[in-house]
């Protein structure tokens, strides 16, 4: 089993914001900002790209209401969404999951970092996508 398998279980304590019969939210032990949660199907699915469509809405639908109430609650100043999906980006729990990392204009230690890359060809890459 897996740690997030085992915290939907109950067989490692957590602190729950939410849960119903298929999706659990918590807060994040290990945390980027002030109320990093995530929200987790308890089903294990590896990652976003395995993850059943009618679960996977449903942890979306949550992770939408959740940020709803930590914008409202912790008036942050905005909100991170993210799934990581393999090592290469960043997923160290194999059993998907959705970050929601609320922002802080004043006092935030998250960096997200995007880059640009060299020129792209669209044509080579659209027939690539076909």
């Amino acid at each position: 089993m897996c740690i997030f398998c085992d915290i939907a279980a109950g067989k490692i304590p957590s602190h729950k914001l939410y849960e119903d019969d298929t999706v659990i939210a918590f807060f994040d032990v290990n945390p980027t900002s002030y109320g990093h949660c995530l929200v987790v199907p308890k089903e294990h699915t590896d990652s976003f790209l395995d993850c059943p469509p009618q679960l996977r809405d449903h942890v979306f639908e949550v992770a939408q209401q959740l940020a709803n109430k930590l914008e409202k609650r912790l008036h942050c100043d905005g909100i991170n969404v993210l799934s990581n999906i393999h090592e290469a980006a960043g997923q160290s729990v194999h059993h998907f999951h959705v970050h929601l990392i609320p922002r802080y204009v004043n006092d935030d230690h998250v960096t997200l970092a995007f880059g640009e890359i060299p020129p792209v060809d669209f044509d080579e890459l659209e027939k690539k996508m076909k």
